[in-house]
């Protein structure tokens, strides 16, 4: 998942207010499973916390960005509604297309932008808030930040090897299994 890619036709500044709101989106996701158990064994431990003991609000916090950044990308990017217009051969119907995803895009990025700035101010506010209370967890809670967002990363490289390997083995499969095999990894690949 490249959030900088320069080949494709999205705007920068979007790019870059999604990466900035993506990063603050997992640090409010991750504050918001720190539970009473988790204060609590971070005072028994006296501050110190097993990330074993964590890892659970980490998948559920990475899980919920992922979920929440998904629909906002689907808002904010551009990409695929420019190539439409680009694989169109008659010069008019390009411009009428052309003139018509202007007006599309516009409102589009109205809604991001006001939706960006609704999600950014509460996610200060809560951020601010829950460290103003939990001073000790500070530290913490940017180590699971940062652990929630690699894992963000780490995931489609996974997503994408396992159909890969599938298919991999369905060629060189000599039963009856590959077209099954085959299958099953496609179905692996649309998730």
């Amino acid at each position: 998942m490249n959030k900088f890619s320069k080949n494709d036709y999205n705007i920068f500044i979007i790019k870059l207010t999604l990466f900035l709101f993506s990063f603050s989106l997992y640090f409010w996701a991750n504050a918001l499973f720190f539970t009473d158990d988790t204060m609590h064994k971070i005072y028994e431990n006296k501050g110190n916390i097993v990330l074993f003991f964590n890892i659970l609000n980490i998948i559920y916090s990475s899980l919920l960005s992922t979920i929440i950044t998904l629909i906002i990308k689907f808002i904010a990017l551009s990409s695929k509604d420019i190539l439409k217009i680009k694989k169109v051969k008659n010069r008019n119907i390009a411009l009428i297309n052309s003139v018509k995803l202007i007006k599309k895009l516009t409102i589009k990025f109205s809604i991001y932008y006001a939706i960006s700035f609704i999600f950014l101010s509460f996610f200060w506010y809560f951020i601010s808030a829950f460290c103003a209370v939990y001073k000790n967890t500070q530290i913490l809670l940017i180590r699971t930040t940062l652990i929630s967002y690699l894992m963000s990363l780490l995931y489609p490289l996974a997503l994408n090897i396992i159909p890969a390997f599938l298919r991999l083995i369905s060629l060189r499969d000599k039963s009856h299994n590959k077209k099954c095999i085959y299958s099953f990894s496609y179905i692996l690949h649309l998730i």
